[in-house]
């Protein structure tokens, strides 16, 4: 499984509205559910900061993930724009290899 990860300082006054659009019914998600191989996404907050998100986006492989980035090159771009007003800043964190999940005892 692949996996990339985002930080955001998000304007204080957008908080709802940046958790609509990365949350897991927003727009990201429903670009990503239009392509192959797109597993999910989840949305934290900070406990200590409230205009601190991180997101993660699960793909099943990083050739599905970049094959969606082509594909949807143009509406990728017009929603990342409209996000950009956002933030006050945005930090790509890397891309991962799931190595294993939680497990509840």
């Amino acid at each position: 499984m692949f996996m990339y990860v985002w930080e955001y300082k998000v304007k204080e006054d957008l908080l709802l509205e940046f958790e609509d659009k990365h949350g897991p019914d927003g727009n990201w998600v429903r670009l990503f559910q239009q392509a192959d191989g797109y597993l999910g996404t989840e949305l934290h907050k900070d406990i200590k900061s409230k205009t601190r998100y991180v997101t993660i986006d699960y793909w099943l492989s990083k050739p599905m993930h970049d094959a969606c980035k082509t594909e949807f090159a143009e509406r990728f771009s017009k929603l990342d724009e409209s996000c950009e007003a956002l933030t006050e800043q945005e930090s790509f964190l890397g891309e991962f290899t799931c190595m294993g999940s939680v497990r509840v005892i």
